[in-house]
């Protein structure tokens, strides 16, 4: 698979094994840094997926990302490509992509994200062809369950003690996203239907 176009998180690491990569919307990837790492920068998400073989996923949802890989969209991927999400369930239109691998233009389908969650026993996504479905728990190590713990300590420790709880563990305060939620989140109903 080495010297075809990737789009992946992790890029520094996964670049000094396969060559080239695809990258889009990387704030924190200088033009230097793309160089340096043989990046390939795309201005829209649309070139993104016509250039690659492979897409993964790694945005939050958002209602500007709610079906972002529509029926459009997965039209315009490379025919044969790879579609890998590990960042929500809904970013992705689950009829289209059970129609994208049935008709080809999606050769395999892997995700650890579905929506709803859980899935119904009836979900399309159990019985569509070439898929390779998880449950979500990408990152689930044992050193991230040991960090896990310890945040969770952290937190009810702060809470019982009136103490203000650290922003990077903060979602909502008072009703309103705050902390990292307030980064990671906006306000929308995103999370609201069955499709």
């Amino acid at each position: 698979m080495c010297g075809r176009a990737y789009w992946f998180s992790g890029i520094k690491a996964l670049t000094t094994l396969c060559g080239g990569f695809a990258l889009y919307r990387s704030p924190s990837i200088t033009c230097a840094s793309r160089k340096e790492l043989n990046l390939t920068f795309h201005p829209t998400v649309e070139s993104l997926v016509k250039a690659c073989d492979v897409v993964s996923i790694h945005c939050p949802l958002h209602p500007e990302t709610e079906h972002l890989f529509d029926e459009q969209l997965i039209g315009q991927m490379k025919r044969g490509s790879y579609l890998v999400n590990t960042a929500r369930g809904k970013i992705c239109d689950r009829e289209a992509i059970v129609k994208a691998l049935e008709s080809g233009q999606l050769a395999g389908y892997a995700g650890d994200v579905w929506f709803p969650q859980p899935p119904a026993s009836n979900h399309p996504w159990r019985k569509m062809p070439h898929h390779a479905m998880t449950p979500h728990t990408s990152g689930t190590t044992l050193s991230a369950q040991a960090r896990y713990a310890a945040g969770v300590r952290e937190i009810l420790e702060c809470w019982f003690a009136q103490k203000p709880i650290r922003e990077e563990y903060l979602i909502v305060q008072n009703g309103h996203l705050a902390g990292t939620g307030a980064h990671s989140y906006s306000k929308g109903n995103a999370t609201e239907g069955i499709k």
